[in-house]
């Protein structure tokens, strides 16, 4: 499986077939900026440093200029690894890493909601 290296960072995964580079990002606890996962914004832009990808999904031309493309711009929310890749965030852009917190505190009352949900103070 080809992996997914962000330049700057130590960060590095595998792609599952068919997996945009996106994708395996969030899914090992990765993020950056990011819009709408569906190749219709643009938000998700990066460059690509090394390494090819492919589009199996549509993209628009007007969101990922076949210029911009040929520049080495990658949609990542639609951009699948061919090869093992590099990417290099935009400038103003971070590469965040999600993670399970453990907050202080206790529960004082539950009370339920009919089949709504519970309310929780």
């Amino acid at each position: 499986m080809p992996t997914v290296a962000v330049e700057g960072y130590d960060a590095e995964v595998e792609a599952l077939p068919g997996e945009a580079i996106l994708g395996a990002l969030c899914r090992r606890g990765y993020s950056f900026k990011f819009g709408c996962r569906r190749g219709g914004c643009g938000v998700c832009k990066v460059h690509l440093v090394s390494g090819q990808v492919t589009y199996p999904k549509t993209v628009a031309e007007s969101v990922l200029p076949e210029g911009d493309r040929a520049g080495g711009v990658c949609l990542t929310c639609r951009a699948v690894p061919v090869t093992d890749v590099v990417i290099r965030l935009g400038d103003d852009d971070q590469l965040r890493r999600a993670g399970i917190f453990r907050l202080a505190g206790g529960i004082r009352s539950a009370a339920g909601l009919q089949s709504k949900g519970t309310t929780v103070e």
